[in-house]
């Protein structure tokens, strides 16, 4: 083995954990359903800000709230759906409590590794709280018309955006009345997510 070769085996992986307030040290590389608590999803998530930030009101209007909004209106869209759906509904972007939201042109420069990598995360979550680590089609294609329409009140309302932009970038919403938005205070938005997911999972 060439002396390079030796240096270049001695060298130390990077590290690829990350501990949680819980306690958990969760492998972004190989995440383990057992490594991942509600709670630490609920802290993250309700401090990670939507559209970057850049959004009117005192408040960011954080990934918990846009969970919250998207269960709703997945409901007005199915109503009697299935708790299990909603379930992966509130969930649908739980793995940003470890990678953030990062906005959708961004991902689509990063490529499919970024995608393959979410969507580690996202099974290990599913299967945390006993959903499908691939949910069904037509349950995936529901939470996505509902994280558009979500996209679009948020776009119109607080992000900045024109109704005629919005609808061209996310499609106006059918079917539904308008939905008021008042991004909350960090903990008041962990709170309201953390009652769904008890409301979910105790029903």
């Amino acid at each position: 083995m060439a002396p390079s070769d030796k240096k270049r085996d001695s060298t130390p992986k990077p590290r690829a954990w990350q501990r949680m307030l819980s306690g958990r040290r969760l492998d972004l590389l190989d995440p383990s359903p057992l490594d991942v608590e509600i709670e630490d999803i609920a802290h993250g998530l309700a401090r990670v800000a939507r559209w970057n930030g850049q959004t009117k009101g005192d408040h960011a209007f954080t990934v918990a709230e846009h969970c919250v909004l998207v269960d709703d209106i997945c409901v007005r869209f199915r109503p009697g759906w299935p708790v299990k759906w909603r379930l992966a509904a509130l969930l649908h972007d739980a793995p940003e409590y470890v990678v953030g939201d990062m906005i959708s042109p961004f991902k689509a420069a990063l490529g499919i590794d970024y995608k393959a990598f979410e969507h580690r995360l996202a099974a290990a979550i599913h299967m945390r709280f006993g959903l499908p680590a691939e949910l069904p089609q037509t349950v995936e294609e529901t939470i996505k018309r509902a994280d558009k329409a979500s996209a679009f009140f948020e776009a119109t309302q607080i992000a900045g955006f024109s109704d005629a932009e919005a609808a061209q970038i996310f499609g106006r919403p059918r079917g539904l009345t308008p939905i008021a938005l008042s991004p909350l205070p960090t903990k008041k938005a962990q709170a309201r997510f953390l009652a769904r997911f008890a409301e979910l999972t105790e029903s």
